[in-house]
């Protein structure tokens, strides 16, 4: 496997991430998982990828651009897991800002960021005393940064998470997460993980979506007749 088709995924051991690279590598991709922990190691070999411990929480700019030279794409799949407002900060957004910068000093020109559906109205719509504003904020920052970049980026917003299989069909949402203009019920805006598993797969081995945000759900549309 030539190096160049090697994918750098942040947050390895993420129920994204172990979904994706099994795809990844029947894709024809090698994965470098990145986990904090090593006692993850055998979970991220057991789904296909090469573990890499670095805790990129920590991890300086140029520690993440060596991890990354040579890679062709990173997948930020990273997030805090509902942690604190300051562990959610120094994860979802200055580690995903750091992240994104390394890549360019690297010269790893695609990057896809695992980010969800609403964010981009959210800052407006969320309760700034919410415990889940520090989160909107992160992924807001983020996805802005990523945008302001030279980088070939892929932003990715699915809805509420669920563990039902993939159906590798997509329902695409509007900017804001919206169906014709209309925020969509609950049991609309969901998004089964390994859909998302499926989604990271097809923008990286169609080069689909090139600097575009794509936000989606559950839904009846192949995602390669959605994704282009």
């Amino acid at each position: 496997m030539s190096d160049s088709a090697r994918v750098v995924v942040l947050g390895g051991h993420g129920k994204i991430a172990l979904l994706a690279a099994p795809k990844l590598k029947a894709a024809g991709f090698a994965v470098d998982s990145v986990i904090r922990n090593p006692d993850q190691s055998s979970d991220v070999e057991a789904a296909g990828a090469n573990p890499v411990v670095l805790d990129i929480e920590t991890a300086d700019t140029q520690a993440l651009a060596d991890l990354f030279a040579g890679a062709q794409a990173v997948v930020f799949s990273a997030g805090a897991g509902g942690g604190s407002p300051e562990r959610t900060k120094a994860v979802d957004l200055e580690a995903a800002k750091r992240s994104i910068d390394a890549a360019e000093q690297a010269g790893v020109k695609r990057f896809v960021m695992v980010s969800y559906a609403s964010v981009s109205v959210d800052s407006d719509r969320v309760d700034p005393e919410s415990s889940f504003y520090p989160y909107v904020q992160a992924k807001s920052g983020a996805d802005e940064h990523l945008r302001a970049s030279s980088l070939d980026f892929t932003i990715l917003g699915p809805g509420g998470l669920t563990l039902e299989p993939s159906s590798g069909k997509v329902l695409i949402a509007d900017a804001a997460g919206d169906l014709d203009g209309q925020t969509p019920a609950d049991d609309v805006r969901v998004t089964s993980r390994d859909l998302v598993a499926d989604v990271i797969t097809h923008v990286l081995a169609e080069s689909a979506a090139v600097r575009e945000t794509v936000n989606f759900y559950d839904g009846q549309t192949p995602i390669a007749e959605a994704i282009s």
